[in-house]
């Protein structure tokens, strides 16, 4: 998936103008973007909306942000929306793989009381939120097989670290923004699952969001988070592999095909080994089907 659109949790308006978009996936969010004294009436919208949009054969990925494990609140997010099927839940603040273990947990129990295939239910984690939180990275490895993806944020790690500012002159996080940014895409990577870029505040800046998306690309990140629906179509575009990127790796596949006990092959003019073929399965494992 290339492009996650946050939509407030308790807006049956903005939930219709997210199916909409070209968004892969909405983040149905029921923490940062509902004051709490609309949070139940967002769970009851968002069991609504989940019940009549899951059966549909053509729709985004639908994902429900719950409110943070020490919120007090998950477990009521989950007894509200886990009847209703989504197809992942997303954990913010997470400091490990010990909260998706027990995310796993929660959502396991929930899913046999409401026939529900244990399993179903993915995972996605918003890792590097708080200072701990940077210095479990490394443990999300084997803390669930429903782990899918990670993504991280810079807003309340700045509140946390106590940060001035998260930007330099041109735009760019500063130092321990791009740490946090760099050791996110390193832990989704070590545990198999989505590295996932953080949103642009910005929306209305495109030519930044732009930048950013192709820098996020470029550094490995395989999607981006959205708030705005105005923000999806860049995301999708930046990255959505071009044609003549795919056609560059489907002919660095074929030309190991060819030669299957060979350890490095020449190809245009180049000597490729097998990093070279590992870069060009990843690349069309992301081309849209």
């Amino acid at each position: 998936m290339r492009s996650f659109l946050f939509v407030p949790a308790d807006s049956e308006k903005k939930l219709s103008k997210g199916l909409g978009t070209a968004a892969d996936a909405l983040i149905l969010d029921l923490e940062d973007s509902v004051v709490a004294d609309r949070k139940p009436q967002a769970r009851t919208i968002v069991h609504s909306f989940l019940t009549d949009q899951v059966a549909k054969p053509k729709r985004p990925y639908l994902i429900v942000r719950v409110n943070a494990r020490d919120s007090g609140l998950t477990e009521a997010d989950l007894d509200a929306v886990m009847p209703a099927r989504p197809d992942a839940v997303m954990l913010p603040k997470a400091e490990g793989g010990a909260d998706v273990s027990y995310l796993d947990a929660q959502l396991a129990r929930r899913e046999q009381a409401h026939g529900i295939p244990v399993g179903h239910t993915r995972i996605l984690v918003v890792a590097t939120e708080t200072a701990k939180a940077i210095f479990q990275l490394g443990t999300y490895a084997g803390a669930s097989a429903r782990l899918s993806g990670l993504t991280w944020g810079a807003e309340d790690l700045a509140a946390d670290i106590g940060a001035e500012s998260k930007h330099d002159a041109d735009g760019r996080y500063i130092e321990p923004f791009q740490l946090a940014r760099s050791l996110c895409l390193f832990g989704a990577v070590a545990a198999g699952a989505q590295p996932i870029d953080s949103v642009y505040p910005a929306f209305q800046d495109r030519d930044g969001l732009r930048r950013e998306c192709e820098e996020a690309r470029r550094d490995g990140f395989t999607g981006k988070m959205a708030i705005h629906p105005g923000q999806v179509d860049i995301i999708n575009d930046v990255f959505t592999p071009s044609e003549a990127a795919i056609a560059e790796a489907k002919a660095v596949v074929a030309a190991f095909a060819a030669n299957p006990t060979a350890g490095a092959v020449g190809l245009n003019g180049r000597m490729l080994d097998m990093p070279h073929l590992k870069l060009a399965q990843r690349l069309l494992a992301r081309v849209p089907s």
